[in-house]
């Protein structure tokens, strides 16, 4: 095998560490150097390219041809993806066994959410493991998709509560299982002339101004919206970003704009802004439970089966 080539080259093991690995598996699965970076890896392109650049200086081999933007994988590059998904997988499951043993009696379970829409279910859920598991505390991090898809995979979040506007996104990688479905609606002032209507077309609602979520943190928000309104000529124009829904809610009373938001923001935000119906109505949003594939811990998947009561209620 390749791999046994490195090691007994010495090339394994010198210079090339985990994150040369990681970098090119990124960069081979996207087929950007730009999108792994911001994407999948959450650091700068140069960052990237620079680690690209010693691999292949390593290896003594070219792993990809650049045409344009693209990257594609040479001969010798997808027989090194191979090996490097090998590597990589091995190095996650001995990660993983040293975690599970160090945790086999686990005082304290680590849960990324969402704010909206999990707060309805997140409350029961907590109420009933607490119940089941009094002596496991959870410490909740209220963080963005992307983060906690980051978190997941190095083991600060055990599980995490989660919504999906995409087939294909952050937590395709993970094991997923949906709860609930929420009805996607045009979030607007109450003094908005949008909230006297039944329902508002996707046409008119991309003349508003709009705020959203920061494009940094929350791409896969970004490309929903493109998703969202890809059959409308004029596209909407984000005028604000803020680093959480409370603030976008905040902005959207104020009259800033609007917002695409889920039915659920009504259970968090009560009267604070007016959900609308939009047409053609939208696919219905995902919203599940998700934790890195492979087998959970105790106090996890009590969790996990807590959140699929609570959300069945």
């Amino acid at each position: 095998m390749f791999l046994v080539y490195l090691c007994r080259a010495g090339i394994v093991g010198s210079t090339v560490e985990l994150r040369h690995f990681r970098y090119f598996v990124a960069v081979a699965e996207a087929e950007n150097v730009l999108r792994a970076a911001t994407q999948k890896l959450h650091v700068s392109q140069p960052a990237v390219s620079r680690q690209i650049r010693d691999l292949e200086h390593e290896l003594g081999v070219q792993l990809f041809e650049r045409t344009g933007k693209s990257v594609r994988l040479t001969v010798a590059g997808s027989v090194f993806l191979k090996e490097a998904r090998a590597i990589l997988e091995r190095t996650d499951e001995a990660v993983r066994n040293v975690r599970d043993f160090a945790q086999a009696g686990e005082t304290e379970l680590r849960v990324g959410y969402a704010p909206t829409p999990s707060g309805h279910i997140l409350s029961a859920t907590l109420r009933a493991f607490q119940k089941a598991m009094p002596n496991v505390h959870v410490k909740l991090h209220d963080w963005s998709n992307e983060e906690i898809a980051v978190g997941l995979r190095d083991g600060r979040l055990k599980v995490a509560l989660i919504a999906r506007a995409l087939e294909r996104d952050t937590f395709r990688d993970f094991r997923f299982e949906e709860l609930l479905r929420e009805h996607v609606r045009l979030a607007v002032p109450p003094n908005h002339p949008f909230a006297r209507r039944r329902s508002v077309s996707l046409a008119d609602a991309a003349q508003e101004p709009f705020v959203g979520l920061t494009r940094e943190d929350f791409s896969d928000y970004h490309r929903y919206l493109a998703i969202l309104f890809a059959s409308v000529k004029n596209k909407p124009r984000v005028i604000e970003e803020h680093d959480s829904m409370t603030s976008v809610v905040s902005a959207v009373e104020a009259g800033t704009g609007v917002a695409v938001a889920v039915e659920a923001l009504g259970y968090a935000f009560g009267n604070r802004v007016k959900l609308v119906r939009l047409t053609p109505e939208p696919k219905p949003i995902s919203f599940g439970i998700a934790a890195r594939k492979g087998r959970l811990s105790p106090a996890t998947e009590k969790f996990w089966q807590c959140a699929k009561e609570a959300a069945a209620k």
